[in-house]
């Protein structure tokens, strides 16, 4: 096993919200027939629940989010995703399904601060005064695909890996002083 770097090194920006890359993160995307009964014994095994549709349901260090009607992304412990793998292939053998290791493919970042909405609502098509705790949004940050959500202490997002520089100088420049809305 490699030592895992996040794509940014940690990076972080303090305006009137603080911005921080996180991770690494193990993630693992599955697609199947969300149905499946093998689906909801396999993910109580392995810590999971299957969430509702647009949910993240956390547990622990473990995460599921609904990301369409056929896929969850989760996500946990960046050393435990090929054990996790493994237990997805024994418990789902006999279900169609694709389970795949991305966590060198993202970028994770955490966004806080009593104006964290704001940061995100410059950047993203979506209606955050609306957002329910635990609700999960796939959707664009400026022109690149992304995908976030609210819990307590503000937002995550997660981008693909490749514009994490990118959205990072995204985030920084919606966060700075004077540019709140």
């Amino acid at each position: 096993m490699h030592d895992p770097v996040s794509a940014l090194n940690g990076q972080s920006f303090d305006g009137f919200a603080n911005i921080r890359e996180i991770g690494p993160l193990g993630m693992i995307t599955l697609r199947c027939n969300l149905d499946e009964k093998p689906l909801a014994a396999t993910l109580k095994k392995l810590n999971f629940s299957i969430p509702e549709q647009r949910k993240i349901m956390r547990k622990n260090e473990r995460s599921a989010g609904w990301m369409s009607p056929d896929e969850l992304l989760l996500i946990l412990p960046y050393t435990e995703v090929a054990a996790t793998l493994a237990g997805l292939a024994a418990g789902l053998a006999k279900t169609h399904h694709l389970a795949a290791d991305v966590s060198d493919a993202r970028a994770v970042f955490r966004i806080e601060g009593e104006k964290a909405d704001q940061v995100l609502a410059k950047l993203c098509p979506v209606d955050l005064p609306k957002l329910a705790l635990g609700e999960l949004r796939r959707t664009r940050a400026a022109q690149v695909p992304a995908a976030f959500w609210a819990d307590e202490g503000g937002y995550t997002l997660v981008s693909f890996r490749s514009v994490a520089g990118y959205v990072m100088g995204l985030l920084r420049h919606s966060a700075m002083q004077g540019s709140e809305i």
